[in-house]
């Protein structure tokens, strides 16, 4: 904008200039010097305004994705309001996948600008080479239970001996799963047998079907599973062992299930539009965890869960906005306990500093 007006300027002197060296040719015209400049500078005063009013109206597209549950969930204000066309110079494009797989190729080929996503792949790919991402903040502490049809489970003992259907292979759900069994002695190899299933709902069909089964589920699917069967119970809250697991249940080393993440090309582009969208995000999620009842209806229209699930669930699920030096203590203590049972887990190294947006 100001090389613009910079250039306009200098049209005006050119024509001053031009107009003090036309000697005798000034005076065939039947425009005087004075009147050439005064136009001159009249349209390129109406170019520069012209210029600023176009800019102050353009929109910044942000695409922007989540999985199918609490992620998602959080974002539902934000989404409606901009369908409304409430949100300023930002315009999101929004895509809600069901799993991380669908969402982590578009963010390689950078078809996605923001992305919530499981917090230890994040660092995945941070480590990737070929991707540049920064964490903008935490949006989901712990959200898994183990549930069960039945009475068995009273401790991580218990499940000694049992079959665990889950999902999330390789995500957060799984390092936390054997890091729950691993600290309590239990071998998550050779002492259960885990059945990973590529849904959630498949979990939740398995459950159904079998009157011994226990799984490893998220809110909001624990909801669904009670709603579906008065018999299924929360039998272990996974937060709860995590802390125990962890020492003495310091915050900072809290179970964290999800993220929002950035690619760096982006947030250098359109830093305004990442700290309206941080903003915005964070208004959203305020206003469904205070909201419940008419946060559960809009979850219900953009098909996330049924909206009388939602509103069982919402308070269940521990949407959160942890941004700056907070979030980067919680993430980097979570991070560095998946990199002592699993260097993999976490891309193979913990990130540096840079991974971290407006920490210091």
């Amino acid at each position: 904008m100001k090389k613009k007006l910079v250039s306009a300027l200098a049209l005006m002197m050119s024509c001053v200039m031009l107009a003090a060296c036309g000697g005798n040719k000034v005076e065939e015209n039947t425009a005087t010097p004075q009147t050439e400049t005064s136009e001159a500078v009249t349209e390129s005063t109406e170019e520069a305004a012209s210029t600023e009013t176009e800019a102050a109206g353009e929109l910044t597209d942000v695409n922007v994705a989540a999985l199918k549950g609490p992620t998602a969930m959080g974002m539902v204000k934000l989404m409606d309001d901009s369908d409304n066309g409430d949100t300023g110079a930002n315009h999101y494009n929004f895509t809600i996948a069901a799993s991380p797989d669908e969402i982590t190729p578009q963010i390689v080929q950078g078809n996605v600008d923001i992305a919530a996503v499981p917090a230890n792949l994040a660092s995945v790919l941070y480590n990737k080479e070929g991707v540049d991402v920064s964490v903008l903040a935490v949006n989901t502490l712990g959200v898994l239970y183990i549930v069960e049809n039945g009475d068995s489970v009273q401790s991580v003992a218990d499940l000694k001996g049992k079959t665990i259907y889950a999902s999330g292979k390789g995500a957060t759900p799984e390092y936390a799963l054997n890091y729950m069994l691993t600290a309590n002695g239990i071998d998550p190899e050779k002492d259960v047998t885990i059945e990973y299933k590529s849904e959630h709902s498949e979990c939740v069909a398995a459950l159904a079907a079998n009157e011994d089964a226990v799984a490893m589920l998220p809110q909001p699917f624990v909801t669904v599973a009670m709603t579906q069967n008065e018999n299924i119970r929360v039998a272990l809250d996974l937060t709860e062992e995590w802390e125990k697991a962890s020492g003495d249940g310091d915050t900072k080393a809290a179970l964290i299930t999800g993220v929002v993440i950035a690619r760096n090309d982006f947030i250098e582009a359109h830093p305004d539009a990442v700290e309206t969208f941080l903003q915005q995000y964070e208004a959203s999620v305020n206003y469904v965890n205070d909201n419940v009842a008419d946060a559960a209806v809009l979850v219900g229209n953009y098909d996330i869960v049924a909206a009388q699930v939602a509103e069982k669930a919402i308070p269940e699920c521990n949407i959160t906005f942890i941004a700056g030096n907070d979030m980067k203590a919680k993430l980097s203590s979570y991070l560095g306990i998946l990199f002592d049972q699993n260097p993999a887990a976490v891309g193979g190294a913990l990130p540096n500093d840079d991974f971290y947006y407006n920490a210091d």
